[in-house]
């Protein structure tokens, strides 16, 4: 039970301060060294830039992943059903606003303003893929534990 990988994304625009959230996204991942900025243009012609951290390896991720807190954590468990998919993958986001302020906070649905998560839970034949996730959640859980003593 484990990850392949967790990936964290935030569209920031040109009046804003990539650095900060770039930064705020290292925080997540654990190393500056894997973050990415991508400066490119929105559908409408206005500078924005596409932040991207990417942990791959599983330790690193799984740290990353609870990085977000006990409490996302238990709400992550609970709301499985909804951000699960079939391909063994959990998705989820932050808002942007509270992150970059330095709290983690799962966004509320239609926000607008987030920091997008996706990490891909390792399932092998035989074994139940939720499951598999809640093990991991609960692996993420104990490191929360572990950081808050």
């Amino acid at each position: 039970m484990s990850l392949h990988h967790i990936t964290w994304r935030a569209t920031v625009g040109a009046v804003e301060d990539e650095t900060v959230v770039a930064e705020a996204i290292a925080w997540l991942v654990g190393d500056a060294e894997l973050v990415e900025i991508e400066r490119t243009n929105s559908y409408h012609g206005s500078e924005i830039h596409l932040i991207t951290g990417i942990c791959k390896k599983k330790k690193q991720s799984l740290s990353s992943l609870a990085r977000i807190g006990y409490e996302n954590l238990q709400t992550l468990s609970q709301e499985l059903e909804q951000r699960f998919d079939e391909n063994n993958t959990l998705h989820f986001r932050l808002d942007f606003h509270s992150f970059i302020n330095g709290e983690a906070v799962l966004a509320m649905p239609g926000n607008d303003a987030t920091i997008k998560c996706h990490t891909k839970v390792e399932v092998y034949p035989g074994q139940e893929p939720k499951q598999e996730c809640l093990k991991v959640i609960a692996q993420a859980i104990e490191q929360t534990t572990k950081l808050s003593e």
